[in-house]
């Protein structure tokens, strides 16, 4: 099996600032723009009222009701109005799919998605960042797959449900996947009911990569058993051992600046469905 982070949300490029953290320490991951889409910023949902009311004041009117919101991953039920048989999904395509394709990622295979978040506060009726306050990754949400679908073959009757994806958007392509959902979480030795896909409602100090201290966001403290040694694969993308410096009881990784997906071999650390597991469980005291 297969452990894979996927950088997905705002960030500096994509939407030019990071996803909010609302002051009761809610995450919320901002869907990047997307001018293709059919969905609006004004059509997504979030705590009875339309995601604009948080874009427009945050990227200062640049970003505004009326633009197209790239909803992908697609993890939460009420953010939308669903079709009959809708389930939640994740698309991709172009290089970064090559990439989970030459890495065999398929159905098992466990997302961990993470973005770029930082603090908001309500500021003349509206919303601002926190003076001060640093941003960094967190880990937001995950999908475990349970199976792997070309756009091209599901723009039938059969999966009417997903036409309102953004990936429905793009021209005909044999690498623009969506890798559908499991409803229950199924790994290794796992004796209780889980959730297969889902998003973190809050913040938590086990899901934050970015060191506590770091003056990069890119400066991650991970778990100790994530040092690639006794010949183990490193996390993909990261193959320069200089990145790598293990301390007593943690690791630390300066992580590319770039790329989506990067793949971690279950096989060779065992320890990460553990990891991701615990992490899924302790949802439940956010």
């Amino acid at each position: 099996m297969k452990l894979i982070l996927s950088r997905k949300g705002f960030d500096s490029s994509a939407g030019g600032v990071p996803s909010p953290i609302l002051p009761d320490g809610r995450l919320l991951a901002l869907p990047i723009p997307d001018a293709a889409s059919m969905i609006r910023y004004a059509d997504i949902s979030f705590d009875g009222a339309p995601l604009s009311r948080l874009v427009e004041p945050l990227t200062r009117g640049k970003i505004t009701a009326e633009h197209g919101a790239h909803l992908d991953p697609d993890l939460i039920p009420e953010m939308l109005p669903r079709a009959p048989g809708w389930r939640p999904l994740f698309g991709q395509s172009g290089q970064a799919q090559g990439h989970l394709r030459n890495h065999g990622v398929g159905p098992g295979d466990l997302f961990l998605f993470f973005g770029l978040f930082r603090r908001v506060e309500p500021h003349a009726g509206g919303w601002r960042w926190v003076p001060g306050a640093r941003p960094c990754h967190m880990i937001w949400g995950w999908l475990q797959v349970a199976s792997v679908l070309p756009v091209d073959q599901a723009r039938g009757d059969h999966h009417a449900w997903a036409h309102y994806h953004p990936h429905f958007r793009r021209p005909p392509d044999p690498g623009n996947m969506l890798y559908l959902a499991r409803p229950r979480l199924a790994l290794p030795e796992l004796d209780e009911p889980l959730p297969g896909v889902g998003a973190f409602s809050h913040v938590a100090p086990e899901r934050q990569l970015t060191a506590p201290q770091a003056t990069r966001v890119s400066q991650w403290r991970l778990p100790r058993w994530c040092y690639p040694e006794h010949g183990r694969t490193p996390l993909s993308y990261h193959a320069n051992r200089q990145r790598w410096r293990q301390h007593t009881d943690h690791t630390e990784l300066d992580a590319v600046a770039r790329g989506q997906e990067f793949v971690l071999n279950g096989d060779e650390y065992p320890e990460a469905l553990c990891w991701a597991t615990e992490l899924i469980r302790r949802r439940q005291w956010d």
